[in-house]
């Protein structure tokens, strides 16, 4: 547009300026943008497309190897499709992130190289507006003396006018052109906002990466890839399950104690292996009226390891003291964990309580003051062992399993 306006402008009063060869640069790099840059664009969208394709169809195979039959087979099927969407993810991700930094390194050449040359012919143009300014400014009569005839005169006088003219509506479009590219400026920044925000999901998928495979890895080690001893850790966990409601409505036989203070010691974690239970750890759960709560919403807040990070960390926003005491690990969170949701220990249910263990101090303690009952409920031949205590003033109750006293 520029060189069209420029040719409008007859030959003795065109501006006196030339195009630098830093401008020519420019312009021939924005011809090659333009021209091959939506190629590569698209040639990544459609990348991208087919990602999301993937991502799509390995969902749907998560969802259809959910629904066989819970085996050990179908177990690492699941988390092995759990691993691939992830990579998927990341790949998606990744092709993202290179589109953006494509896109950020392109901007970045038209804003430092047009820009400057903007700036440069714009100051070119004041000063032949300035120049055409002057000329504009002589005495009539001066021109009427020193041409030789009226045409002449009439000419320069013409031309004199259209120079004017024209070298505002050049100054105009670069002033126009400028504002793109402050607008291009404004692009680029955004885009770089959308590159670090891709970065951080990139990092979070990595991690939830290798947290699957570390998770295949346990499955793995507990079951020695063998379906039976699998299929017995199924059964033993759905058999806690039951036990877990059994005690909860009231059906386990129960001796009454007495009254208990807040942090009074109400009984110990058997360290290893006990009924229903593959290892020593508390199972702690709060009911109320009957139902199962999150006991997460009223321990107090407190520095934790968790052996699962699926399960957390999630925040403690209560006013409690724990059941055990510091350091404490948690092998189990509350809800749809990495063993109810992934293993599905508990036939596709959600985990009702929080396990958790020190191994250095099996002592356990009533988080509030109550009464304190002492019982135990069948499961799998033997008796899975607990104590409750009814905190009477609210109608809440909190069970401790896994537990002597």
């Amino acid at each position: 547009m520029i060189a069209n306006l420029c040719s409008r402008i007859p030959f003795s009063f065109r501006p006196s300026f030339s195009f630098q060869p830093k401008f020519l640069l420019a312009i021939i790099l924005l011809i090659f943008v333009s021209v091959f840059s939506p190629i590569q664009v698209f040639t990544q969208d459609a990348d991208l497309d087919q990602k999301k394709q993937e991502i799509n169809q390995l969902q749907q195979e998560l969802e259809r190897v959910q629904g066989e039959k819970q085996t050990l087979s179908s177990t690492l099927r699941y988390i092995n499709g759990k691993i691939n969407l992830k990579e998927a993810e990341i790949s998606q991700t990744e092709g993202q992130l290179s589109l953006l930094q494509r896109q950020i390194q392109e901007l970045s050449i038209k804003i430092n190289d047009l820009d400057a040359d903007l700036e440069q012919i714009s100051k070119l143009l004041v000063r032949r507006i300035n120049q055409t300014y002057k000329r504009s400014r002589l005495n009539p009569l001066l021109l009427v003396f020193a041409s030789p005839d009226l045409n002449q005169l009439l000419s320069q006088y013409k031309y004199l006018q259209t120079s004017q003219v024209n070298d505002r509506l050049i100054l105009f479009q670069l002033e126009t052109t400028r504002t793109d590219y402050d607008q291009q400026k404004t692009l680029k920044e955004q885009k770089q906002l959308e590159l670090d925000l891709l970065k951080d999901q990139l990092e979070r998928q990595k991690i939830e990466l290798d947290k699957q495979q570390a998770e295949k890895q346990y499955l793995l080690e507990v079951t020695k890839n063998d379906e039976r001893r699998y299929q017995d850790l199924l059964a033993q966990k759905l058999a806690e399950l039951e036990a877990i409601q059994s005690i909860i409505s009231g059906q386990g036989e129960e001796t009454e104690v007495g009254a208990v203070d807040a942090g009074a010691t109400i009984a110990q974690v058997i360290p290893g292996l006990s009924t229903c239970s593959s290892g020593g750890h508390l199972h702690f759960e709060v009911a109320k009226d009957g139902a199962h709560v999150n006991p997460a919403n009223y321990l107090s807040s407190k520095d934790v390891t968790w052996d699962n990070d699926p399960d957390g960390p999630f925040s403690f926003s209560g006013s409690w003291p724990w059941p055990i005491n510091d350091p404490i690990r948690i092998t189990q969170g509350y809800g749809m964990t990495f063993y109810a949701a992934t293993l599905r220990y508990y036939g596709g249910a959600p985990h009702t309580g929080i396990d958790m263990i020190n191994r250095n101090d099996f002592s356990v303690h009533a988080v509030k003051a109550g009464k304190l009952y002492r019982g135990g409920v069948p499961c799998r031949g033997g008796t899975l062992r607990y104590v409750r205590v009814d905190h009477q003033d609210d109608d809440y109750n909190t069970y401790y399993l896994h537990v002597n006293y």
